[in-house]
């Protein structure tokens, strides 16, 4: 566990996407706003806090969200925006630390241990930092300090919004054990269902419940993490620069059976998407992972590992499909929210070596006649792409999935790069 005071930072800005919506037209301000969706339909990106009061959520379907808030207004989103705000504040925020972890477009983690002699401590650089933002760049956010990364993003959600929390060490389990076990980092909706089951509410009721009652009830992995968590043991550094261990993408739907073009349209997609972002950094990847998630935030994954990396798209898409359809035939009249792809077990594929043609032809094999094909076709197509733009060119199934709710401009602000 890293020692001394509380100098690891998490800075978090609040209601980002809203919030700089709010920041473009001063209209707004003070006012229930949702990014993307609308009384029609669609798919609800991100809330303002002032419409989140009146349960506006994230992932929410649009005719939901305008029932429970009928004076919200919905917004399409400016994402050029969002990029441009979101360095900025990273830029304000490397001004007081080189030790800059950026884990998302409007969230990071800092260790300001060697600046604490020029700005003083923890709290004033806190201060300092969120002053700055309020005035250069003209957004909310909210700053965790503790001695712990975990500790630290703990302390940021209790301060939102706009607000600041410093955890002294020595007083970690005074604050700790009365907050809800939901914001230790990894419990979602379904493992705080099932910890309730067992009374555990709190993070001090996890704390205090051994580790093996934890790990049997959610897993061996899982459980002794979150068992650790709620210890405060959380050994790790802030890591400047890292190269990602897989690279994926998700589409959130309103609840609804699934119909097999519909699952196959998202999933082509989705395929898209991930085999072009590999493809952009030369990589390729050997595991392919499907989530599925049903109404009620239960959640089914199942994972394919293949004797060679792959970064092509029908292929993906194919391997996505078999999976999801493994899932969906065990559960037929289920309700789905969201579809998730992804790839792991990553290594640089820059050029694929054609093989000789000694075994049957395998489209899945990068190396054979279909599979160097299928990798030719999506270099053409990501050629065409670089010039005329995304919608340009495409799949059939991808192209004509026009329901897919979440513009890809947000997708590729939410996703971590290779």
């Amino acid at each position: 566990m890293p020692t001394g005071g509380a100098t690891i930072l998490h800075a978090d800005l609040d209601a980002f996407y809203a919030s700089v919506e709010q920041l473009l037209d001063p209209a707004l301000r003070g006012r229930p706003v949702a990014v993307g969706g609308g009384p029609g339909g669609g798919v609800v990106l991100a809330a303002s806090y002032e419409a989140k009061r009146f349960g506006v959520r994230g992932g929410m379907g649009g005719y939901q969200a305008a029932r429970l808030c009928p004076h919200l207004t919905f917004v399409r989103g400016h994402f050029t925006e969002y990029q441009r705000l979101g360095d900025a504040v990273m830029a304000v925020l490397r001004d007081v630390t080189p030790l800059v972890e950026r884990i998302s477009i409007d969230e990071a983690f800092l260790d300001v241990s060697g600046a604490v002699h020029l700005f003083g401590p923890p709290e004033a650089i806190a201060a300092h930092i969120r002053a700055r933002v309020r005035e250069e760049v003209g957004l909310p956010i909210s700053v965790g300090a503790a001695r712990t990364k975990h500790l630290a993003k703990i302390a940021s959600q209790v301060a939102k919004p706009d607000g600041l929390v410093v955890v002294p060490p020595g007083r970690e389990r005074e604050f700790l054990d009365p907050l809800p076990v939901g914001l230790v980092w990894g419990v979602g909706p379904v493992t705080e269902e099932r910890l309730a089951g067992l009374g555990i509410r709190t993070i001090g009721d996890l704390a205090r419940t051994p580790s093996r009652t934890v790990e049997r009830l959610v897993g061996h992995a899982v459980g002794h993490k979150l068992w650790s968590m709620a210890h405060d043991d959380d050994p790790r550094r802030i890591v400047t620069a890292r190269r990602a261990g897989s690279v994926g993408a998700q589409s959130a739907m309103r609840a609804q059976r699934p119909d097999p073009a519909r699952v196959r349209a998202v999933l082509a997609h989705l395929a898209d998407r991930v085999a072009r972002r590999l493809r952009e950094k030369g990589r390729a990847g050997r595991t392919v992972t499907v989530r599925v998630r049903f109404a009620g935030m239960r959640s089914v994954t199942r994972a394919r590992t293949l004797p060679q990396p792959v970064a092509t798209t029908l292929t993906l898409t194919e391997i996505a499909e078999r999976l999801v359809r493994s899932v969906l035939d065990e559960e037929p009249d289920a309700e789905v929210t969201l579809l998730a792809i992804s790839v792991s077990g990553l290594a640089d594929q820059r050029v694929i070596q054609p093989e000789l043609d000694l075994e049957p032809d395998d489209p899945w094999r990068p190396g054979s006649a279909s599979g160097t094909a299928r990798r030719a076709v999506d270099g053409s197509l990501d050629r065409i792409r670089a010039r005329f733009g995304t919608g340009s060119a495409g799949y059939l199934p991808a192209l004509l999935g026009g329901a897919v709710a979440v513009p890809d401009e947000f997708r590729e602000l939410a996703e971590h790069e290779v």
